[in-house]
C-alpha cells in the first residue's frame, strides 16, 4: 500500500482532531483542564475509557499474543471486571467524599507529606513507561510500513507523534480529552470490526465455519488450569487481573481523573461498571482476529516481520493489512484503529502527568491564579520531551512482545500504590512518614527478585501477574513495621 496514501490518512485524522480540541477548549483554565467543570455525562466517560483502557497495545500486541497465549487473556479481562467493581463501590466514593483533583491527596489528608509525594512519585513513574510503551507501538508501526520507504529518522517520527498530542490537549485538557477519546473509540471498535469481516472474506471458512474449525480450536483455549506453575493458570490470571484493575485503574491518576469530571458519585459508578462489563466483548473480539490472522498467515505462508534480529509478533496484523495487496481498504482502516487506539490512551496520560505534577509536587492550587496556567502549560510541556525521550530508548531496550512488557512493569511500580492505599483503608494508623520511600522502594526490588527466583525457591513455580499483590503486600508489610504505636483516626 502507498506510504502517501497511509500519511495522508493520518493528517487527516489529526485534522479532525484539532477540530474538536477548537469547540472544546475555547475555556483554557485550569479548573477545565483538570476536571472539566464536573460536567461530564457518564456515558460519554464510559465510552471514550474503552479506548483508553485499550490503547494501541491491545489493538496490536493482543492479536499478536495469540499464538503464544491463546485466548487465555480473557482470564485477566475477567478478572479486570471484579476489580472494576471494587473501585466503584471503594475508591469512588472515597475521592468523591474528599473532593479530590488528584487522588493521592487522599495520601496527603490520611498519611502526611511524604507519603504523598512517594505515591505520586510511584503514578508518575508508571504512567510515564506506561505511555511511552504504547506510543512506541504506534511510531514502530508509523516507521516500518509508512515512514522507512522515505528514510525518514525515527527520532523525528516520535518527535511528531507526541507533538501531536501537545498540539491538541495543551488548551482544553481532560475536557478535550472526554471528546477525542469518544471518537477514538469508535475508530477503534470499527476498525477491528471492519478487519474481521475483511480477513474472513479472504479464508475460505465463514463465521460460523471458522468457530467450529481446527485453525480456531488451536487458538482459542481461555481457561488454563492444569498446572498452577503455569504462568496462564487461570487463578493467577484472574487475581492478576483484578489488583492489575484496581492498582492501573482505581489508583491511576490517568483513569480516575476522567471519572471526577463526571456530575456526581451516581454517574461515576455506572460508568466505571458499564466500562467493565463493555470491556469482555470487545476484548473477545481482539483475540478472535488474533485467530484469524495466525491462520491467514500459515494459510498464505505470511513471515512474521522481523525487526532488529526479533520476530515481532506485533507486527503481524500491520504486516497483513499493510503489506498482504488486500487493497487499500483494510490498510486505511487499520491505520485509523492504530492511532485511535494509542493516541485515545497517550493523550489522558499526558494530561494527568501534568494534573499530577502540578498538584501534588508543585501545589499550583495554592499559587496565585495569574501564574497558574502559566506554571501548567510549562510542565504539560516538559512531560511531553521525557515521553520523546524514554520512547526513542525503548527502540534499543525491549524485546518482549508489548502488552506482555506493560503489564510486567505495571505489577512492579504500581504495587507501592496498592500498598500503600490498602495500609490507609484497612488500618487506622498514622506512620513514621520518613521511611514510606524505602518500603515503596525495596517493596518493588523485592518483589523482582521473588519473581526472578521463584522457579529456585517455590519448586518451578513461575508467577504471572499476581507479583503485584505481592508486591503489595510486602508494601503493606513494611508500613506496619514503620507505624506509629498510636492509632489515628480512618478517613
Amino acid at each position: 500500500m502507498s506510504p502517501l496514501l497511509l500519511l495522508l490518512t493520518v493528517v487527516l485524522y489529526f485534522a479532525v482532531l484539532m477540530g474538536i480540541t477548537y469547540v472544546t477548549s475555547k475555556d483554557d483554565s485550569n479548573r477545565v483542564f483538570f476536571k472539566a467543570n464536573n460536567s461530564s455525562p457518564w456515558y460519554v466517560v464510559a465510552f471514550g475509557m474503552i479506548g483508553a483502557s485499550l490503547s494501541g497495545v491491545t489493538f496490536i500486541s493482543v492479536p499478536g499474543w495469540v499464538d503464544q497465549t491463546q485466548f487465555s487473556y480473557m482470564q485477566i479481562v475477567i478478572g479486570y471486571l471484579i476489580g472494576y467493581f471494587v473501585i466503584a463501590y471503594v475508591l469512588l466514593p472515597l475521592y468523591y467524599k474528599l473532593n479530590l483533583t488528584s487522588i493521592y491527596e487522599y495520601l496527603l489528608l490520611r498519611f502526611g507529606s511524604k507519603s504523598h509525594k512517594t505515591g505520586a512519585f510511584f503514578f508518575l513513574l508508571s504512567r510515564m513507561l506506561i505511555a511511552s510503551f504504547r506510543l512506541f507501538l504506534v511510531a514502530s508501526v508509523l516507521q516500518y510500513f509508512i515512514l522507512d520507504a522515505w528514510n525518514f529518522p525515527f527520532e523525528l517520527t516520535v518527535v511528531l507523534s507526541v507533538l501531536f498530542i501537545w498540539l491538541y490537549t495543551f488548551r482544553g485538557g481532560i475536557k478535550t480529552i472526554l471528546w477525542t477519546d469518544m471518537l477514538q473509540t469508535l475508530f477503534m471498535l470499527l476498525a477491528v470490526l471492519f478487519s474481521v469481516v475483511l480477513l474472513l472474506h479472504q479464508l475460505p471458512f465463514n463465521f460460523t465455519e471458522f468457530l467450529n474449525s481446527d485453525e480456531f480450536g488451536h487458538y482459542s483455549k481461555m481457561i488454563f488450569y492444569e498446572d498452577i506453575n503455569d504462568r496462564k493458570h487461570w487463578l493467577k490470571s484472574l487475581l492478576g487481573g483484578i489488583f492489575i484493575a484496581i492498582a492501573m485503574t482505581g489508583l491511576d491518576q490517568d483513569n480516575m481523573q476522567k471519572n471526577l469530571t463526571c456530575k456526581n458519585i451516581k454517574d461515576a459508578q455506572k460508568n466505571m461498571i458499564s466500562l467493565g462489563l463493555m470491556l469482555i466483548p470487545v476484548n473477545l473480539i481482539f483475540l478472535f482476529l488474533g485467530a484469524l490472522l495466525f491462520t491467514y498467515a500459515q494459510l498464505y505462508q505470511v513471515e512474521i516481520p522481523v525487526v532488529d534480529g526479533q520476530v515481532k509478533t506485533d507486527l503481524l496484523f500491520p504486516e497483513i493489512a499493510l503489506n498482504q495487496g488486500l487493497g487499500n481498504e483494510i490498510g486505511i482502516i487499520f491505520i485509523l484503529g492504530l492511532i485511535a487506539a494509542a493516541y485515545s490512551s497517550a493523550d489522558s496520560a499526558l494530561t494527568s502527568l501534568t494534573t499530577s505534577f502540578s498538584i501534588d509536587f508543585l501545589n499550583i492550587e495554592s499559587r496565585e491564579e495569574k501564574t497558574q496556567k502559566k506554571l501548567r502549560k510549562k510542565v504539560h510541556l516538559l512531560f511531553s520531551a521525557l515521553l520523546i525521550v524514554i520512547i526513542i530508548a525503548y527502540r534499543y531496550l525491549l524485546e518482549d512482545n508489548i502488552i506482555s512488557s506493560l503489564l510486567q512493569v505495571a505489577s512492579y511500580t504500581y504495587g507501592p500504590l496498592l500498598g500503600l492505599f490498602a495500609f490507609g483503608l484497612l488500618t487506622a494508623y498514622k506512620l513514621r512518614e520518613k521511611w514510606v520511600w524505602l518500603v515503596a522502594v525495596l517493596s518493588v526490588v523485592l518483589s523482582y527478585v521473588i519473581n526472578d527466583y521463584s522457579g529456585i525457591w517455590f519448586n518451578g513455580y513461575s508467577f504471572g501477574y499476581e507479583i503485584l499483590i505481592v508486591n503489595g503486600l510486602i508494601t503493606f508489610t513494611g508500613l506496619y513495621l514503620i507505624r506509629q504505636k498510636s492509632s489515628a483516626k480512618k478517613n
